[in-house]
C-alpha cells in the first residue's frame, strides 16, 4: 500500500495504477494508448512552451532551462521526453511503484530526472514553484478536482504556464473511451476509467480562471482508425489538451 492515502490522491486509483507499474515500458501493453498519443501531446507541449517563453522550437533543446513539473508522472514515459528536451525536470507521483519504475529507466536511460512521491499539495506547501507544470491525463482520476487544481495551480512560477490534458464527460467519450477502449477494443483495463469523473470543458475552464489561469488554447485529440494515428483536431469530445498561462 502507498503512503498517500488522503488529500487529492485517490486511494482506489494509487492502488489500480501500483498494480499497473511493470507495464510502463511496455508499448503493447496496458499503456500502450499513451505510448502511441505521446508524440502528438509531446508536440502540443513543446509548442506551447515555446511560443509562451519565446523559444524556438526547432532548436535541439527547446526547453533549455525550463523547470517542468510532470504531476501524475507514473514511469515517467512523458518526463523523459521534456528531459531530452532541454529542461530540468521533475516528477511526482502518488503511488512509490511508479516513482521505482520511473527512476530505473530513467537511469538506464542516462537522463536526470527528480523523481519523488509526493502530493501536488505537499510540494506546494514547500515552497516549490515551476515554470511549466504538467497535468496529462490525471484530473480524471483525482478525488477532489477543485483541490487538486488549486494545488497544482500553486505550483506554477508567475509567468509560468500549464498544461492539461484529460478526457471529455460526453457520450460520445462513454462510448470511445469508456466502453469501446476498455471493453470491445480492450485498449485498457477494464475499470481504468470512471466515465462520472471525466472532465467538460467548461468545467475545467472554471476551475482554471477561479486560480487565475486563462487558456491560451485548447485543442482536441483524435484517432484514424485506418492509419492507426493520433492527432491534433477540433473534436474535443473525447480526448483534448488545453495550455493555460499564469498572468
Amino acid at each position: 500500500m502507498d503512503r498517500h492515502q488522503s488529500g487529492t490522491a485517490a486511494a482506489v486509483e494509487v492502488e489500480r495504477f501500483s498494480a499497473m507499474a511493470e507495464a510502463w515500458w511496455d508499448e503493447e501493453g496496458d499503456f500502450a494508448p499513451l505510448h502511441r498519443i505521446n508524440p502528438v501531446r509531446t508536440a502540443f507541449i513543446v509548442n506551447g512552451i515555446c511560443a509562451h517563453f519565446g523559444l524556438d522550437a526547432r532548436a535541439p533543446a527547446p526547453l533549455d532551462g525550463l523547470a517542468i513539473l510532470d504531476i501524475g508522472c507514473g514511469g515517467g514515459i512523458l518526463s523523459e521526453p521534456m528531459a531530452r528536451l532541454g529542461a530540468r525536470v521533475s516528477g511526482i507521483d502518488a503511488a512509490e511503484r511508479n516513482i521505482q519504475i520511473a527512476a530505473a529507466h530513467a537511469s538506464e536511460m542516462d537522463l536526470t530526472i527528480d523523481y519523488q512521491c509526493q502530493l501536488p499539495e505537499d510540494l506546494a506547501a514547500q515552497g516549490n514553484r515551476y515554470d511549466v507544470v504538467l497535468n496529462m491525463e490525471v484530473i480524471e482520476h483525482v478525488a477532489d478536482l477543485g483541490a487538486y487544481m488549486e494545488a497544482s495551480a500553486a505550483l506554477v512560477a508567475v509567468g509560468g504556464a500549464t498544461v492539461i490534458a484529460t478526457l471529455n464527460r460526453s457520450l460520445k467519450s462513454l462510448a470511445l473511451a469508456k466502453i469501446g477502449a476498455e471493453y470491445v477494443l480492450r485498449w485498457l483495463p477494464r475499470g481504468t476509467h470512471d466515465w462520472h469523473k471525466f472532465v467538460k470543458p467548461e468545467e475545467l475552464y472554471a476551475h482554471l480562471d477561479k486560480t487565475g489561469f486563462p487558456i491560451r488554447e485548447l485543442k482536441g485529440v483524435s484517432y484514424n482508425p485506418l492509419s492507426g494515428e493520433w492527432r491534433l483536431s477540433s473534436d474535443d469530445t473525447v480526448n483534448y489538451l488545453v495550455f493555460a498561462s499564469r498572468e
